[in-house]
């Protein structure tokens, strides 16, 4: 038995917390955007533990089923499933679409933590999500 199976490495999140756990985060956030019948998520599980365990500490993974939260799915444009997003200081930095190696999602990681790929994708989605979960407070 592994002394890590104690803390999982890859936390799932919803609507409810992706404010705090993505956009309000100090460190830099992979997301995985996935479904529980999708066999290329399923083959990307395996290999996102492994991208867990590299940069813990350092940069946090969370993973969201598409299914049970269409509205983040629809904010963030997934067409596709797994879809990765990248996000540092709260902004959409990058995405790969479909299933990507290890080295592949690290590398992608590095770029966009370490300055190289700097722009922000999608700003606008941001702001639909600051206006979304605003409106829902206000709802409930």
């Amino acid at each position: 038995m592994k002394m890590n199976q104690e803390k999982k490495p890859i936390i799932e999140i919803g609507e409810a917390n992706f404010e705090s756990e993505v956009l309000r985060w100090k460190q830099p956030v992979l997301v995985a955007f996935s479904a529980a019948w999708s066999r290329p998520c399923r083959v990307l599980d395996s290999v996102l533990e492994e991208v867990a365990a590299a940069c813990a500490g350092r940069e946090k993974v969370v993973r969201i089923n598409a299914d049970n939260n269409p509205d983040l799915s629809l904010i963030w444009n997934i067409q596709s499933i797994p879809t990765l997003l990248y996000f540092v200081d709260g902004k959409l930095r990058g995405r790969i679409v479909g299933t990507a190696s290890k080295e592949a999602i690290l590398s992608k990681l590095r770029s966009v933590t370490d300055g190289r790929d700097s722009k922000t994708l999608n700003s606008d989605a941001n702001n639909e999500m600051n206006t979304t979960t605003k409106g829902k407070e206000q709802e409930l």
